[in-house]
């Protein structure tokens, strides 16, 4: 199952991550060809760029159905609450903290 949600400030996908690619080359091959199709398309003025960083989180099978049926409502999610405002409600919630670009586990 793969349920995608994209947004001008951050993209939400559900995959099911094969076991021979790690999250960096998920990321890497997801920005580098989105990028590549982007440009050679002419879709924006201006060449588009991925900004840094990224999240990946593991979901329990348990969990799946729920994620996605987040994921669907991000539309009508976004007109509520800005990227900003949950990242950082999520941060909290799970105890992270800001570490250079990424968010890591406080103990």
């Amino acid at each position: 199952m793969k349920i995608n949600f994209v947004n001008a400030d951050d993209v939400h996908a559900l995959i099911d991550l094969p076991t021979n690619l790690s999250i960096e080359e998920l990321i890497q091959l997801l920005k580098g060809s989105s990028s590549h199709w982007v440009n050679a398309n002419n879709i924006l003025r201006g060449k588009f760029a991925w900004g840094r960083g990224y999240g990946g989180f593991s979901v329990s099978e348990s969990n799946v159905k729920r994620v996605a049926e987040y994921i669907a409502g991000q539309e009508e999610h976004h007109r509520v609450r800005t990227f900003a405002d949950e990242l950082r409600e999520f941060a909290e919630r799970h105890g992270l903290r800001w570490q250079g670009d990424k968010a890591v586990k406080t103990a």
